[in-house]
């Protein structure tokens, strides 16, 4: 499939991104589930002792927070609710049984995506906050045994929701054909973006009118500038 039939739907920087927190995500998980179950400590292993797995957990964690931060920052505005979310929740047994309705005007993610997206920026706060509360080498004793009992409950309940909201995250990622190749290399085609993505298809499109216009233009312009000065 040619350049010309595909749309850009994932910048370079974002994807490296992604790659580096599923990386980093795993690593952590794994390490947080080996300390938290010590039946599966050998979940740790991915880091080497559990020594320092207690110590590189923590270090980790900031990292994949500081990474979805950015993320936040990068695609929030397309995550934001509006009415047509409303809509498309209307419909959810339809499109969970593969019917979505082609009536329903979708942006860059839908409703589905943007819940998946504001919970996991909500769990990774929560994680952050309640994990520098029960950071022992830095922070810990700054808090009473109180705090830091009820810091740990609301860590292990979050990373717990996290690990299945990425799991989620995943399957509905296999789920929608064309959504792997489409992270991997960064484009889509029309006929899926259109599919899937049905504003957000033509918001693309409009823009992409607007460049070949603008170069049309210019390309123009130039032509007539080179004839004057023949003339």
């Amino acid at each position: 499939m040619s350049k010309k039939d595909m749309i850009l739907r994932t910048p370079l920087l974002v994807r490296f991104c992604h790659v580096f927190i599923v990386i980093l995500f795993i690593i952590t998980a794994l390490s947080g589930l080996s300390l938290f179950f010590p039946s599966i400590k050998a979940f740790g292993l991915v880091l080497g002792t559990p020594q320092l797995v207690r110590e590189l957990h923590p270090f980790l964690g900031g990292i994949v927070f500081i990474l979805l931060m950015f993320m936040l920052v990068r695609l929030a505005h397309h995550n934001i609710p509006n009415w047509d979310d409303i809509r498309w929740m209307k419909h959810i047994k339809s499109i969970i049984s593969g019917k979505e309705p082609e009536d329903i005007p979708i942006g860059k993610y839908n409703a589905g995506q943007k819940v998946l997206f504001w919970c996991i920026m909500s769990l990774i706060t929560v994680l952050m906050v309640t994990g520098l509360i029960m950071w022992r080498r830095y922070f810990a004793e700054y808090f009473s045994i109180e705090i830091i009992r009820i810091a740990i409950f609301f860590h292990s309940l979050a990373a717990i929701g996290l690990i299945l909201l990425i799991i989620g995250h995943a399957y509905m990622a296999f789920w929608v054909k064309g959504s792997i190749k489409g992270m991997i290399n960064g484009h889509v085609s029309r006929a899926w973006a259109r599919k899937n993505h049905s504003k957000w298809y033509h918001d693309e499109m409009k823009k992409i009118y607007i460049a070949e216009q603008e170069a049309e233009n210019k390309s123009n312009q130039k032509e007539n500038n080179s004839h004057k000065k023949l003339a």
